[in-house]
């Protein structure tokens, strides 16, 4: 079908080659099923949603790029989206380097001091006292609305982006390590008591093992919160990163762009989503069959 005449014309029928690559991937697989059983079963499994995504994929590309019901500005072809991720890839790789850095150098610092927070709050009752205050007042509060302060207290763009993203991270993970830590039954303790354990051996060889499907629980909500602070935290001073992309393609009315960035970010959350999970299996074999999420 041709294109609705409002749409711009792009260099390539970018979305006809996304679905061309996707069905030759989906094929592959199918042809490696009849060897791999395993990989048959998830495509079972998955049939029916990744039917839907393409049914979903396939309207709104006569929503938009054929039949232009909807804004052509505010909603642009699928042929311009992925042209955009083609096009600007060299762009879109640096922004993507940009954002790693300040996502991991946060993520890393605020779920470290958030576990560490947790098992604090969670053993010691002095500590418990005087912090668990502050995390009740201090947690609620979106990382976001500190910008004023933190522009002020850090150096740089950069160490002020990073403490931004590392608290949104601190509050779910110290939440989830605390209740986690308070919540193992007082019988394992008991037990490692009587086999000898004491101190440090009662906290990381019986509390930590026994509070890791609360701390991975807060490891994966603070995650979804890096993720939504990371795009405004570019926005104080940032030169390149996916959120910086995104915001400045906004004011130019290129939306194009926007959905583009967007898909990249949703891509990547995916990724690391799915890695913490894996993480998460192996390091919680012993619980197999127990956690449910």
């Amino acid at each position: 079908m041709p294109n609705a005449p409002g749409h711009p014309r792009v260099a390539a029928h970018y979305f006809t080659y996304f679905l061309i690559i996707a069905g030759a991937l989906y094929l592959a697989a199918l042809a490696a099923s009849v060897f791999a059983a395993k990989l048959g079963e998830r495509l079972v499994y998955r049939g029916a949603f990744i039917s839907g995504v393409f049914i979903f994929l396939t309207v709104l590309n006569l929503a938009t790029s054929k039949f232009a019901l909807l804004p052509v500005l505010y909603f642009p072809s699928l042929d311009k989206v992925f042209g955009v991720i083609v096009e600007e890839r060299a762009l879109l790789a640096k922004c993507i380097s940009y954002s790693a850095r300040l996502l991991f150098i946060g993520y890393f610092l605020g779920a470290v001091a958030g576990v560490c927070t947790g098992i604090c709050i969670g053993f010691n009752k002095t500590v418990s006292y005087w912090v668990s205050p502050l995390v009740r007042v201090l947690g609620p509060i979106p990382s976001t609305a500190w910008v004023p302060l933190v522009l002020v207290v850090f150096p740089s763009a950069v160490s002020a982006s990073a403490f931004l993203v590392g608290l949104a991270v601190w509050f779910p993970t110290t939440v989830m390590t605390s209740s986690g830590v308070s919540n193992v039954p007082q019988a394992y303790f008991e037990v490692g008591s009587t086999l000898g354990a004491k101190g440090a051996r009662n906290i990381f060889s019986i509390g930590v093992p026994a509070a890791m499907p609360h701390i991975f629980l807060g490891l994966f909500n603070g995650t979804c919160a890096s993720f939504i602070t990371l795009v405004t935290a570019e926005m104080i001073g940032a030169k390149y990163g996916i959120g910086w992309y995104i915001n400045w393609q906004k004011d130019m009315l290129s939306y194009a762009n926007v959905y583009a960035g967007l898909f990249i970010i949703g891509v990547i959350f995916s990724i690391l989503i799915s890695g913490l999970f894996r993480l998460r299996d192996k390091m919680l074999v012993w619980q197999k069959g127990v956690i449910k999420w």
